[in-house]
């Protein structure tokens, strides 16, 4: 019996795939230096991530499934599975992952890790990344644990980049101690646009973000949109509420986890 069958409850939401899937050609190489402005699409090299947001909202989940899903714009054809990981404090805070609000192309391909310990989440997060069957690993770890120190977090940033696995670290309620990420976001809930047809149907997917570490891209200040597609981005307004100037179609799958 492996480690993460003794100590986390595995959930696979679908039948594994066949043998042989096309892996899919390598992400789009960085171009520019540090000063180049980030904006969606340009950052699918970037192979481990974190994201810093409440343990109270969905918002750090949401936008790194967000932040995947644009990185994986670079190769649309990509069908293999892909990894959740939660921590037992995270699993608490935030909830199991909700099927019914995840993307569609995404709900039959996940693979859900319920671990018991921060521990049994790192080891459980390493080994997804050092498997190229799996398109990429989202984790979810609460505050600041002992074992998430610089040491692990340069591990989880070695086994992203030599397999080609990339990682989306959500650390919810947790300050933003040493790490070795190679982009680091803080994350907030921000009002959605109005959709146009019906005032009173769920809006889009919205959040404030603020990029304030990155090796490549300059740190900055942005508010994001998941218009079902695509990943918008757009300056924050003076209030910190998103431009309403575009007044788009609102989306079902508004939330993506469930408490």
């Amino acid at each position: 019996m492996s480690r993460i069958e003794a100590c986390s409850e595995i959930h696979v939401l679908s039948p594994p795939l066949p043998a042989g899937l096309r892996r899919g050609s390598a992400s789009r190489a960085l171009s520019g230096a540090k000063s180049v402005r980030w904006k969606p699409g340009i950052a699918a090299s970037c192979r481990h991530t974190e994201v810093f947001a409440s343990g109270g909202e969905a918002t750090g989940a949401a936008m790194a499934l967000a932040l995947a899903r644009d990185a994986l714009h670079v190769d649309a054809e990509d069908q293999r599975p892909w990894l959740w990981v939660q921590d037992k404090a995270a699993l608490r805070l935030s909830g199991r992952p909700y099927r019914p609000g995840l993307p569609k192309h995404l709900r039959h391909r996940l693979i859900h890790v319920a671990a018991t310990t921060p521990e049994d989440a790192l080891f459980a997060l390493e080994e997804g990344l050092r498997c190229r069957d799996l398109a990429f690993v989202i984790g979810e770890i609460a505050g600041n644990p002992r074992a998430l120190d610089f040491t692990a977090s340069r591990r989880l940033s070695l086994a992203a980049e030599k397999h080609g696995t990339a990682l989306w670290l959500v650390r919810l309620d947790a300050r933003s101690d040493l790490g070795s990420a190679r982009m680091r976001w803080r994350a907030a809930a921000a009002a959605s646009p109005p959709p146009r047809w019906n005032p009173l149907a769920p809006g889009q997917p919205t959040w404030r973000a603020e990029l304030f570490r990155a090796h490549t891209f300059q740190p900055g200040h942005w508010t994001l949109r998941d218009d079902g597609n695509a990943l918008v981005a757009s300056p924050p307004t003076a209030s910190g509420a998103p431009d309403h100037g575009d007044l788009v179609r609102g989306s079902g799958a508004r939330s993506l986890a469930a408490g």
